[in-house]
């Protein structure tokens, strides 16, 4: 696992959109994973700039979705195909038809999750997945003591995690109680996972899923057994690390063939 620690959410940003825009040199038509929320703006906000100012191609792009709402009414503007058309694929300029979601609204949800795994494996695998953290350690939407071998699954949802979400919603009784989520397995698959957590709230999850052991009760520490895992912090989001300054000098002294 890598750790980078930036001054700031833009730099973050910035940081993965250069990475993204690297991939996407090497492979035009990569499969990019997309997470929800506020956290990952900065990614996407960058690299449209970098679509604008002509210094990277995603044409060529496919988006897939990490996670879904289930029960949502189709087109409501939090469900989480409306957020990512809205902030992913309309600002990239991308067709929806290059998107793969999960189907929150299927009858059978059962059905629908192992079909979206189908659909992942069937698309060649994820190139990049983006991540975020919860306070409570969770990625996607595995909460604490999800299996770590888990697969794309309907999830309950904390009370903690509902709360967290409710600002995107008109009152707290309006988030849902399910979703549909790539489970920890599925994520694992990805080529190259890539977190990013901002803010002091997220420093105990982060210090937690870093430095911690391997536990399902932090779903997020399973990135220490990938091969391929980014960690990217601002200050504040680092300040429990204690391994922080060798983490800088790491990163200082890292050599540009290593890409990011």
């Amino acid at each position: 696992m890598e750790v980078v620690i930036v001054p700031d959410a833009a730099a973050g940003g910035a940081l993965i959109a250069d990475s993204i825009a690297a991939l996407l040199r090497r492979k035009p038509d990569a499969l990019l994973g997309v997470a929800t929320g506020s956290t990952p703006l900065p990614v996407y906000q960058a690299l449209a700039e970098r679509v604008r100012a002509g210094t990277v191609d995603v044409s060529g792009a496919r988006i897939a979705q990490l996670d879904e709402y289930v029960g949502l009414p189709s087109g409501h503007p939090e469900s989480y195909r409306s957020v990512v058309l809205r902030e992913v694929v309309e600002p990239l300029g991308l067709d929806p038809s290059v998107f793969l979601g999960p189907d929150g609204g299927a009858e059978d949800v059962q059905a629908a999750c192992e079909a979206y795994d189908r659909a992942l494996a069937e698309a060649g695998g994820v190139d990049l997945q983006l991540l975020g953290i919860g306070t409570d350690g969770h990625i996607g939407f595995n909460e604490p003591c999800s299996s770590l071998a888990s697969r794309t699954r309907i999830k309950t949802l904390t009370r903690q995690t509902r709360a967290d979400n409710a600002r995107f919603f008109d009152s707290p009784d309006d988030v849902p109680h399910h979703v549909i989520t790539q489970g920890i397995g599925t994520i694992l698959e990805a080529r190259h996972l890539v977190l990013l957590a901002t803010g002091e709230g997220k420093a105990d999850a982060v210090a937690q899923a870093v430095e911690g052991p391997v536990a399902a009760l932090v779903p997020a520490s399973a990135l220490q057994l990938h091969p391929h895992a980014t960690v990217v912090v601002d200050e504040a989001a680092a300040s429990r690390l204690k391994l922080a300054e060798y983490f800088r000098a790491t990163f200082a002294s890292k050599p540009d063939w290593q890409g990011i």
